[in-house]
């Protein structure tokens, strides 16, 4: 991966905020709230901040911002140019922390903050209250800067695609680790495929995995996520077994889907050819500037042909989630394209379980 000064990491944070000050000055916004905890994760604080986890962070059209963290020496290690104010100045409590800080801002005229969508309604009223005392408006809706900020990290700049591709070189290190104990014998089981994944990642630098990883041999690949993740049972076997995993590098992940085949049977290798198909004549689709709609369409004619259904979209964006934006399905907007910079997977997937398991 390429090395990045300090300067250039900065640079690339202050982008980012950058542009979505300017959101919130075209939009009549005077802050936004976002908030990263046990119960509502949101790793937009993290894409804004560098800070890994657990804070609430506000900015304001100006570029005025302030993390809160919950662990303060995280903070001072792995945030890049915010302010930090430590959780315990606000008696470890949302509502007074905003307040505060919002009080603490000098401005005139409107004053409107947003909250996350997600925001339960109980502790929106909380805020109405609170906020209300100081002269702020408090608003929490769809279509807001949330979904502004959606969008904004479904396109990757420099730095989240190198995070990004050096995630999937660590994947294929372990995926080479996982060829070599299948030929040698000693993978064996789905656990050991499982643990081998988490070990191996944190070898080379990754942070953990980017899932639960779904380790299924034929008694149970027939599920489009098989549960739970991985068992005892054999790894691989006789029929189709499938991996799907992902490891995270500096809070982006990779996500890898692989299809282990032993010992087929006819019907089982037209199933694989199918899948194969359906994979390489979407590919092309996959660019900028073409409608995201007519790459899943294409996977689902070809399955149609063949009397077949896909239970599930063709792909979607990786990032600081497994899941981003944006899906790759029939069911987005014709006017929804492919953009440079969109890290977009590629899934096309059958599930018979009386084909898969029976030989």
């Amino acid at each position: 991966m390429k090395n990045y000064t300090k300067e250039e990491i900065e640079q690339i944070y202050k982008s980012r905020r950058e542009k979505l000050c300017e959101y919130l000055k075209t939009n009549g916004i005077s802050a936004v709230l976002f908030e990263d905890c046990e119960e509502r994760r949101n790793p937009s604080v993290r894409y804004f901040t560098g800070h890994p986890s657990d804070a609430l962070y506000i900015i304001a059209d100006d570029g005025t911002d302030f993390l809160i963290p919950w662990d303060e020496n995280l903070a001072k290690e792995k945030a890049v140019g915010v302010k930090i104010m430590p959780y315990n100045d606000f008696n470890r409590t949302n509502t007074v922390a905003a307040t505060k800080i919002l009080k603490s801002l000098k401005r005139n005229g409107t004053k409107r903050i947003e909250l996350p969508p997600e925001t339960p309604y109980p502790l929106f009223l909380k805020y109405v209250d609170s906020l209300s005392s100081i002269g702020w408006d408090t608003l929490c809706h769809e279509k807001s800067t949330h979904d502004f900020v959606v969008e904004m990290r479904a396109v990757k700049d420099d730095y989240e695609i190198e995070c990004t591709k050096e995630a999937a070189r660590v994947g294929d290190i372990i995926i080479s680790e996982i060829e070599r104990g299948i030929r040698e014998g000693w993978l064996k089981k789905e656990i050991d495929v499982a643990l081998l994944i988490e070990s191996e990642l944190r070898k080379n630098g990754c942070e953990h995995t980017g899932f639960d990883t779904l380790a299924a041999g034929p008694n149970r690949s027939w599920a489009i996520h098989a549960f739970p993740g991985y068992t005892d049972s054999p790894w691989p076997a006789d029929g189709l077994s499938i991996l799907d995993f992902g490891v995270v590098f500096e809070g982006y992940t990779s996500d890898t889907t692989l299809t282990v085949a032993k010992n087929l049977n006819e019907k089982q290798e037209e199933l694989v050819s199918l899948v194969e198909k359906a994979a390489t004549e979407s590919l092309p689709l996959y660019a900028p500037g073409k409608p995201i709609k007519n790459a899943a369409q294409k996977a689902d004619e070809i399955f149609a042909k063949a009397k077949r259904t896909m239970p599930h979209t063709l792909g979607h964006g990786i990032g600081l989630e497994i899941h981003e934006s944006p899906r790759v399905s029939t069911r987005v907007a014709e006017t929804q394209m492919f953009k440079t910079g969109m890290i977009v997977t590629l899934e096309p997937g059958l599930y018979d379980k009386d084909l898969i398991i029976r030989c």
